[in-house]
């Protein structure tokens, strides 16, 4: 007999049915992940499993004595004292049923058993915990009830690399069968021995590693559309002939228009499927070809180092990930590099022309007692969005929030709208440079699909952190790792690349060099440190360069004029020589930088 059968299931909140009676068995030793779009009911049905939340129609069948624990989505209020009190909740929020006190014994040798797997310290007070940690302390509690079924809504959320990494190897060695929902591709695909496709109301079984459901997913979203496009062109020709009108009452055209009707019928219940977000990101003039130079910085949080004789230099269209373990100072790297907080020791310089758009974790910059709308149009109906003036309304539908969804309160929506609506109000902004901190989360497997292609795509600079591996493989062409006492190490590619780098598998951990491949490497001199000719020449780069990248600018601007292609032939050739001839210096003072600052670290080694 199966733990959990949900049988001809269906729930709705107003307008049409979140889950449109569906069908559901949940077999011993299984890892079964829950797929869908933000807002399909994903959460729903874990908590109908659970027993939180009943159905208006349908049956739900439990296997006698079975245990079912979950670990929510977010973490509960009114949790307090020690990880091990709250492990040892005498009703623990997420365990059904409630252990009987002649089990609280035989829970408290599995708490302590649990504790020491998840390297967890039992008397610090769970209220101090960041919120990774208190997911873990919440997973510890579910398992501490030895359940039978694990339900797992976006375990990933929050953590970081190698709590993923921890928590990946421990479910995958776990007896119990799991349920889990997430938008960690990486994890997904470790994880799960079937797929369960949340799609319009309807579940479907995908009985296939992910890599295959994609591509059967695909297929069948091409027929439906193929046989759509059919039904609905066939419907326009009967259309045409009803308003010609009826020849002649006779039954063949009495049983015609009744078939007409069904199809109108069938029409209004077809539920479309909710498109793709349409995102852009608005250009803005290039930086200069140097964004940021960092030497030996150095940060202090209440006398604790958190980044120490840190060096980079990063160049106009690098895309660097972050990656760190929770509390390492990610967040603080970023806002030291960017020069918000400034560095205990060392010296950072800026390039020129910089124009940033920042994606802050907490939602800072969203209002949350304002509406959807009033965020974006900041008290106007009409937005500017690539040159051409938009209504905020038809903006909105590019992110998926439909006329009434644009004007309800922001502290109504979900983790992964809220996410949706800050990248609509970042992209608002033209930018050349781009500080994303933790934009993945919540966000759905085709909204994270969609948001890398357009970062691969985008010109400038971007700075990102992320605990997404995939999303890292997939994007960054380098990385700034927090590995050990406030050391960060600089790495080409992306997290596979780091790992098959880092000093734990033997090789040599890169040294602080820029993450570019095509990077020219200079030969140096054997000598002990910078001649005064290189310091000297090394102080007055930056100034020579920023000189330089003016007078370009300022050929620019001449030449976009329409009165440019009035003037003579021979005074536009000189225009567009005095052009080359400004590029061609500043390509050489940029090489001759880089091999001062290679020469120089050089000696530091």
């Amino acid at each position: 007999m199966a733990l959990v059968t949900l049988k001809d299931i269906s729930i709705g909140f107003g307008g049409n049915l979140l889950l449109d009676h569906i069908n559901l068995q949940m077999e011993s030793g299984e890892r079964v992940c829950l797929i869908g779009r933000n807002g399909e009911g994903k959460s729903t049905i874990i908590k109908l499993i659970h027993g939180n939340l009943s159905p208006d129609n349908g049956e739900i069948i439990r296997q006698k004595n079975v245990r079912i624990a979950m670990l929510p989505q977010g973490v509960p209020a009114g949790l307090s004292g020690s990880i091990f009190d709250v492990i040892m909740n005498k009703s623990p929020e997420g365990i059904s049923p409630t252990p009987q006190p002649a089990c609280v014994r035989q829970q408290h040798r599995q708490a302590e058993k649990i504790v020491s797997q998840m390297k967890l310290d039992s008397d610090i007070d769970f209220a101090a915990l960041s919120a990774g940690m208190k997911r873990r302390v919440l997973l510890a509690r579910a398992l501490s009830a030895e359940p039978d079924l694990l339900l797992l809504d976006e375990p990933t959320n929050h953590l970081d690399i190698d709590s993923i990494k921890w928590l990946e190897d421990f479910l995958y060695n776990l007896s119990a069968s799991l349920l889990f929902v997430t938008h960690d591709r990486m994890f997904l695909r470790k994880l799960a021995t079937r797929i369960l496709d949340l799609d319009r109301g309807s579940l479907t079984n995908w009985p296939c590693d992910y890599k295959n459901y994609l591509a059967r997913k695909q297929a069948a979203l091409d027929a439906e559309a193929g046989q759509q496009t059919r039904f609905d062109k066939k419907l326009a020709e009967e259309e045409i002939w009803i308003r010609k009108g009826i020849k002649a009452r006779r039954t063949r055209n009495e049983g015609r228009v009744r078939a007409l009707e069904k199809m109108r019928e069938t029409r209004r219940a077809r539920r479309d499927r909710t498109g793709n977000v349409r995102m852009e990101i608005q250009s803005e003039q290039r930086s200069g070809k140097l964004v940021i130079a960092a030497e030996n910085i150095s940060y202090k949080y209440l006398n604790k180092d958190i980044i120490q004789n840190f060096t980079t230099t990063i160049m106009r269209g690098d895309k660097i990930g972050i990656m760190g373990p929770n509390g390492a100072g990610k967040t603080t790297l970023l806002n030291v590099l960017l020069g918000k907080l400034s560095p205990y020791s060392g010296t950072l310089h800026h390039g020129t022309h910089l124009n940033i758009s920042y994606f802050d974790q907490l939602r800072a910059q969203l209002d949350e007692n304002k509406t959807v709308h009033e965020n974006i149009g900041e008290g106007n109906d009409m937005i500017m969005a690539n040159d051409r003036q938009v209504h905020v309304i038809t903006y909105l539908k590019n992110f998926l929030f439909s006329p009434d969804r644009a004007r309800s309160p922001v502290h109504i929506l979900s983790g992964g709208e809220k996410n949706r609506l800050l990248l609509a109000k970042l992209f608002t902004k033209p930018s050349n440079v781009l500080v994303l901190d933790e934009p993945t989360n919540d966000l759905d497997a085709e909204t994270l699909e969609l948001l890398e292609e357009l970062l691969l795509d985008y010109q400038g600079t971007l700075l990102l952190v992320s605990h997404d591996r995939e999303f890292l493989n997939n994007v960054v062409t380098g990385t700034l790792v927090f590995e050990s006492n406030a050391t960060v190490n600089e790495y080409v590619g992306g997290y596979d690349d780091w790992i098959r780098q880092r000093r734990d598998n033997g090789v040599p951990a890169a040294t602080n060099v820029t993450p570019k491949s095509d990077k020219k490497q200079h030969a140096v001199k054997k000598q002990n440190k910078l001649s005064y000719k290189d310091k000297l020449e090394l102080e007055t780069l930056p100034g020579i360069i920023e000189g330089l990248e003016s007078q370009q600018d300022e050929i620019h601007q001449s030449m976009s004029d329409p009165a440019f292609y009035q003037k003579d032939v021979s005074e536009m050739n000189k225009i567009k020589n005095d052009l080359s001839a400004v590029e061609n210096k500043l390509e050489s003072a940029y090489e001759r930088w880089e091999a001062i600052e290679l020469l120089k670290k050089s000696f530091e080694k």
